[in-house]
């Protein structure tokens, strides 16, 4: 077997040689995407083919700025009333015209559609008015700081009203129609998604591939061997211990920067049947197991020290990161105090879901480890990535081992986990005090009052402790020293405007 990949990774790099200069971009994916539909997807490998297949309303520059894309401006008439101009002459893969009606099908889609994930991203919105054929009116229900950062995202993604009704939900993250750069052409589960140029999109000269392929390639060794191997271009996430081996291949060079995500522990805490456990039904255990994890020493080990460890969601370079907020210093002692006084007897059992990929797999292995000390007996359940994730949305877990690849906004990072109403609260964690204090962010303008607040969120978090956060990731990305034009975003997306191979 060992011969045969070698031979198959050789036989890839001579025909890697060629498509350097057939027109064609190959990136290495750290795991299969979720359904492709905006409005559905939940996973930041999707979020990255659709940087590449759907334009947004707006977008993020490099420092983290809201810039126009499919908008080309927006003013507030008041504080609840949100114009958005839309840029003229942009088509959709299907040869549709992009419209004020198509936004407002798509928003509309967005707030109501059966299990969408960007409901409780962009619920302030009332109504979407249609002014003319490129204005549209946001009416709001409240003030709604957050909201232009979420139309920079999948929320302001626009999709083919056309082809949206004839497909329908079930059908449409299979063959999806935006307005991007590249439309796509076709995909095989677990090994490839194929997008290819499209040239009526409105910004065409900036796109020099008439090809995109991704490979997901959920293991970290082969996605460093076919890098090496020139089979494919670029890969999105190199591991941080395979770092060294990039930065010395000649071939070869990294694109490394602060990034705004992070990992985190949910814990399901009234999700169904599975929330009925030890751990989810006593915050004394979580706050014991969370004292059994050494952060640094975990980081250290599965990444080579490269992450930082982090207590809350939002990064320490956001104008939100609450300084108060730090991890506690692994105690064992405390720990088993906790247990005792929580009245639960040891061991006490607690099984973890993880995705699997092996660097998610060793972290779980390290903190189970770490947690037997205290006199907990981890199990550890392993899920394909989209598996995963439908099993959390289902309740079907304990405690979840997930990552989450962080937004601009605090809110992007909170209100979905912790609030009531949140898509990715998995474990259906509930605090009236957080809900009020997550909404009350929302409609403050003043940044000072909404860190304040969000600092107060973080208090009665760490006493709930339905998610325990980790770490906060960094973005690393490896790529062939002939790729020019990338330029880093904090969000991790991967942006294709600019880059070409030199000639």
């Amino acid at each position: 077997m060992r011969r045969f990949l070698l031979g198959l990774l050789g036989a890839l790099a001579l025909a890697a040689g060629a498509h350097a200069q057939d027109g064609t971009l190959r990136i290495g994916l750290r795991e299969d995407p979720d359904l492709l539909d905006p409005t559905l997807g939940s996973s930041l490998v999707g979020r990255i083919v659709y940087a590449a297949m759907c334009d947004k309303l707006f977008d993020l520059d490099a420092r983290l700025n809201i810039i126009p894309q499919l908008a080309t401006g927006y003013r507030y008439e008041d504080p609840t009333h949100l114009v958005i101009t839309l840029r003229p002459g942009v088509t959709f893969h299907d040869g549709e015209k992009l419209d004020a009606e198509a936004v407002k099908y798509t928003l509309n889609r967005n707030l109501t559609l059966k299990g969408s994930m960007r409901a409780g991203e962009i619920n302030p919105i009332q109504s979407i008015e249609v002014v003319d054929p490129l204005t549209v009116r946001l009416l709001l229900k409240a003030p709604a700081s957050p909201l232009l950062a979420q139309l920079a995202d999948r929320a302001g993604i626009v999709i083919s009203p056309k082809a949206a009704e004839a497909l329908g939900p079930a059908n449409f993250g299979n063959h999806p129609v935006c307005a991007g750069p590249y439309a796509f052409e076709s995909r095989t589960a677990q090994d490839r998604i194929v997008l290819r140029r499209f040239p009526a999109h409105w910004n065409a000269a900036a796109f020099h591939f008439d090809q995109v392929i991704y490979l997901p390639i959920v293991n970290s060794a082969a996605r460093l061997a076919n890098l090496k191997a020139g089979a494919i271009d670029l890969v999105e996430y190199v591991l941080p211990t395979d770092m060294p081996q990039v930065a010395s291949d000649p071939r070869l060079k990294l694109a490394v920067g602060d990034g705004l995500g992070n990992q985190a522990l949910y814990v399901n805490t009234a999700n169904g049947p599975a929330a009925n456990s030890v751990i989810g039904q006593n915050a004394l255990v979580r706050q014991a197991f969370e004292l059994t994890i050494d952060r640094t020493a975990l980081i250290q080990v599965v990444y080579n020290g490269v992450f930082i460890p982090t207590a809350q969601a939002n990064p320490a370079a956001s104008p939100f990161f609450a300084p108060s907020i730090q991890p506690p210093a692994p105690d064992i002692a405390r720990a088993k105090a906790l247990l005792k006084q929580a009245g639960v007897a040891t061991p006490v059992q607690v099984v973890i879901t993880a995705p699997n990929s092996p660097e998610v797999q060793q972290a779980a292995e390290v903190i189970q480890s770490m947690a037997a000390e205290a006199g907990f007996e981890v199990k550890i359940r392993s899920l394909e990535f989209a598996s995963s994730l439908q099993a959390a949305y289902q309740g079907d877990f304990q405690v979840y081992l997930i990552g989450w690849s962080g937004r601009s906004d605090a809110d992007g990072n909170m209100w979905q986990m912790l609030h009531t109403g949140g898509t990715f609260n998995y474990g259906k964690y509930t605090s009236p005090t957080v809900d009020r204090l997550l909404d009350e962010a929302r409609v403050r303008s003043d940044p000072a009052e909404r860190r304040d607040l969000y600092r107060q969120v973080w208090e009665q978090e760490r006493k709930d402790l339905p998610q325990i956060y980790l770490w906060n990731t960094r973005n690393i990305v490896g790529m062939k020293k002939a790729l020019t034009g990338f330029e880093q975003v904090p969000d991790g997306l991967i942006r294709l405007q600019g880059m070409q191979f030199a000639k």
